[in-house]
C-alpha cells in the first residue's frame, strides 16, 4: 500500500498500521499487542492487560490515546472505590442553592391551584429537575461514555479494587452503557477504548475476564528492549545501548526481590546520558545502581556480582 493510499486509510484498518501507529507514538509495540489493539477496536472488547510493574501497560493506553487523538480518560483503582469516585455523583451544593431558590419563589411555583394534591403536583414536575444532566458530575466511566468522538478508558491496577467494583463493572465493560435511577440508561455514542491493567497481586473473577481480550506483557527480549529505549532516550550511544540491555538482561535472571522493569532500564539510560558515559564500567555501575533496583536486598545481592556482568556486557558487539 502507497502512502497516498494508507493516509484515507483507518489509522485501525490492519494489525500493520496498529504497530506504525504505535511506533509514531512512541511506543514499540510487539506484534502481540499490536494485535489485542486491532482487534480490541473491531470486536469492541476491552484488553485486560497483565504483567510486572513498569513493563508498559498504562503507557500502551497513553500511547494508543495519543496516536487516536483521542482523549485519556484514567481511573486510578484502590480498595474501597465505589461508584460514586468511579461513575457519577450529583452536585450536592448546587442542588441546595436550588432548593433555596425554590423555596423563595414557593408562592409563584404553586400559583393558583385549587388543593393540596394539585399543589403537589407542581412541585413534583418542579423537583424533577433536581435529578437531571445539568446537576450531574460525571466521573471516569461516564465521560468515557459521553465522549462525542469516543475516548482511550483506562481502569489502572483493576486488582487493587473490590470484588464489588467489579461486578459493578460487568455492565459498562459488556454494552458501553451504565443506568443511573434517576436518569435512565447512558449508552456510549462512541464506543471507547478500553485498557484494565493489572499487576496480579489478586486473581481477578472469570465474569471479568470473559468479558475482555487477555494481553500479557513481560520483559522484553533484547531486540525489542533495545529498541525501547533508543525510542524513549534519543542520542544514547550504540554500544552503550547495547551493553545497558545486556547488563539489564543479566540483571532479571539474579534471585531478586524485584527485577528491573523497562521504565527503570529507561532511567537509568537517561542518568547515562546525563553524565555523558559512552562505555560501562563497574564502578559507574555501582554509583547508579540505585536507579535500577529499588530493594538494598537487591542491590546487596548484585553489587557481588556487578564485575563480572559488566564485564560480559561489555563484550557485546
Amino acid at each position: 500500500m502507497d502512502d497516498a493510499a494508507r493516509a484515507g486509510a483507518s489509522p485501525l484498518a490492519s494489525i500493520d498500521a496498529v504497530e506504525r501507529g504505535l511506533a509514531g507514538a512512541g511506543y514499540i509495540a510487539s506484534r502481540q499487542i499490536s494485535t489485542a489493539v486491532y482487534l480490541a477496536h473491531h470486536l469492541q472488547k476491552p484488553i485486560l492487560v497483565e504483567g510486572p510493574a513498569g513493563v508498559g501497560k498504562t503507557e500502551l493506553a497513553k500511547s494508543v490515546a495519543s496516536w487516536l487523538k483521542r482523549p485519556l480518560i484514567r481511573m486510578q483503582c484502590y480498595e474501597g472505590l465505589d461508584e460514586s469516585k468511579a461513575l457519577y455523583e450529583w452536585k450536592y451544593g448546587k442542588q441546595l442553592l436550588y432548593t433555596q431558590i425554590l423555596k423563595d419563589k414557593i408562592n409563584s411555583v404553586i400559583g393558583e391551584a385549587d388543593d393540596l394534591a394539585a399543589a403537589l403536583g407542581k412541585l413534583h414536575a418542579f423537583g424533577d429537575v433536581f435529578f437531571s444532566d445539568q446537576f450531574l458530575e460525571p466521573r471516569p466511566l461516564l465521560r468515557s461514555l459521553q465522549e462525542p468522538g469516543g475516548a482511550v478508558l483506562l481502569i489502572d491496577e483493576i486488582d487493587k479494587s473490590d470484588q464489588e467494583f467489579e461486578a459493578f463493572l460487568l455492565e459498562i465493560l459488556s454494552d458501553y452503557q451504565v443506568t443511573i435511577p434517576e436518569i435512565g440508561t447512558v449508552a456510549a455514542i462512541v464506543p471507547p477504548i478500553v485498557l484494565l491493567t493489572s499487576n496480579s497481586t489478586r486473581d481477578l473473577g472469570d465474569a471479568l475476564k470473559r468479558r475482555c481480550l487477555h494481553l500479557h506483557i513481560g520483559f522484553p527480549d533484547e531486540k525489542l528492549e533495545a529498541k525501547i529505549i533508543a525510542s524513549r532516550v534519543p542520542g544514547i550511544d550504540a554500544r552503550l545501548l547495547r551493553q545497558l540491555v545486556s547488563f539489564v538482561q543479566q540483571a532479571r535472571a539474579l534471585d531478586l526481590k524485584k527485577a528491573p522493569s523497562v521504565s527503570e532500564t529507561i532511567d537509568w539510560a537517561k542518568v547515562m546520558l546525563l553524565l555523558h558515559i559512552s562505555v560501562l564500567d563497574a564502578d559507574l555501575v555501582r554509583d547508579t545502581l540505585n536507579v535500577l533496583l529499588k530493594f538494598e536486598a537487591d542491590i546487596e545481592a548484585a553489587g557481588k556480582q556487578i564485575a563480572a556482568i559488566t564485564h560480559k556486557a561489555r563484550q557485546v558487539v
